[in-house]
């Protein structure tokens, strides 16, 4: 009886665990730069344009640019773009 009680709190306290590390990663997706630091939309055109994209449209969403892309093959795409850097975030999600 000892034996299951204890693997019911191990359970329970791994699933808590669990739960608390989705809630940070999902958390750590998020950016969280001050606007004084963010890059202008012509810096981040001119940088997406060196690297061979069409440049559509740029927007603000969920802490970074939102960026509607053609690419050299005519692939039109979106891609998200950190504020002060201008990298792109690869898996960022809106």
């Amino acid at each position: 009886m000892r034996r299951i009680a204890l693997a019911t709190a191990f359970a329970a306290a791994a699933l808590g665990f669990g739960t608390a590390a989705m809630a940070i990663d999902d958390n750590a997706k998020r950016l969280n730069v001050p606007s004084a630091e963010w890059k202008s939309e012509t810096e981040i055109k001119d940088k997406l344009v060196a690297a061979g994209y069409t440049v559509r449209e740029i927007e603000t969403d969920d802490g970074a640019y939102e960026v509607d892309v053609v690419d050299k093959d005519g692939v039109r795409m979106e891609l998200h773009v950190h504020p002060a850097t201008g990298e792109l975030l690869r898996g960022y999600d809106d």
